[in-house]
Order: C-alpha cells, then structure tokens, then sequence
C-alpha cells in the first residue's frame, strides 16, 4: 500500500516521520494550515504523483471532544461544521442550501479497517472540521448538540477529503488530542504529547503494513 500522509505543518509531519523506518514506502508533507490549504496542498501533491498513491491520510493534532489528552481519534466521517449559512433560525449546513456537495466525507472503510486493525486503542467516531477553532463554552455547547457523534476537531481534515475524494483516491483521518475543546486555555493545552502519540501512530501503522 503506497500512502500518502498529510500534515497541517512541519512539526507534526516530523513527528509522524519518527515513527516510519528510513525506507519507509509511505510519504509525509505538511501542505498547511486550514481547509483551503490542506485541499490545495494535497490535490497538488496528488496530480505530481500520477497515481503512484493508494491512499491519503490526514494526520494531526487536535481538540478532543470527550477525549482525554493525548489520545488518538479515527474518523468515520469528516464534517465541514461550519460550512454554511447563518440564519435567524440557526445555522444552516452546505447540505442543507441546496447548492450542491456536502459537508459530510465518509472515510474509505478499507482504509479505516486497516487503521483500526493497526491502532487498537484509537476512539473512532466523526471528526469535525472548523474553520475558527472552538474556544467557549457557547461554542462547545452548540458543536456537541449539533453533532454528538464527533470526538474531535481540527481545521485540515475535510479539505484533505474533498482533494482525495476529486482524485478518487481512499481518504481517512487521524487525529491526536493535543487539548480539549472549550474555553480556550493554552496553559492546559499539551501539545508534546500529541506529537508523541502521531509517532505512535505511524509506528504502529507501519508495523501493520510491513508485516
């Protein structure tokens, strides 16, 4: 299997490089901060490769949401929660305008499958994808009523999904709990050990797919 792994930046891409051998077949690039870049970056590494990948993962850090810190999260699906519209009504999601598209990716279930068989202990479950990161309690209260499925946010998984899924190429995300989502505290926030648990992950990752 010839995957691709993409990061939002460096730190974490070298955090995933520690735990792949030196010969590694599997690729890692940070393509940048945010939905715009993460589709931007990976569709472009993914036309540069002509088809040489079988997959693509998002890997990165992020806010828990019923995680403890430091854990690692799979998604079943990656949601644009705040691609949308305001109304008086409440929010109103991409799907539900009308233009076409969706807010929601599935992850390619062969991909998860092998991901779950790899990595026992990671919580699977949705993964949102925001654009302005969660950091109040009125915030955390609407994202966990309007989606109670997700354990996780970041800001790279779904624009990661949409340029694999326009290539037609197996998608999956991964993401390590770095803090937890709510009133924004950077104090409490430990990011070192979601660094960590991304070299696990690609260690053990590895391990499974070398065997």
């Amino acid at each position: 299997m010839s995957l691709l792994i993409v990061t939002a930046v460096p730190a974490e891409a070298e955090a995933v490089r520690k735990g792949l051998p030196s010969d590694s077949p599997i690729m890692v690039a940070p393509v940048g901060v945010g939905m715009a870049a993460a589709a931007a970056g990976t569709a472009r590494l993914l036309t540069l490769a002509d088809g040489r990948y079988t997959g693509v993962i998002s890997f990165g850090i992020g806010g828990g949401l019923g995680v403890p810190l430091g854990g690692i999260v799979l998604a079943v699906r990656s949601i644009a929660a705040d691609l949308g519209a305001e109304s008086p009504e409440g929010f109103i999601s991409l799907d539900d305008l009308g233009f076409g598209g969706s807010a929601t990716i599935p992850a390619d279930p062969g991909l998860l499958t092998v991901l779950r068989g790899s990595i026992a202990e990671a919580v699977v479950g949705d993964v949102v994808t925001v654009n302005t990161v969660t950091g109040t309690s009125e915030r955390t209260a609407w994202m966990i009523e309007r989606y109670p499925n997700a354990i996780a946010e970041g800001m790279e998984g779904y624009g990661v999904a949409v340029a694999a899924t326009q290539a037609d190429i197996p998608f999956a995300e991964l993401r390590t709990i770095s803090n937890l989502v709510g009133p924004r505290d950077r104090s409490a926030w430990q990011i070192g050990g979601a660094l960590d648990a991304l070299t696990k992950a690609a260690q053990l990752l590895s391990t499974t797919l070398s065997s």
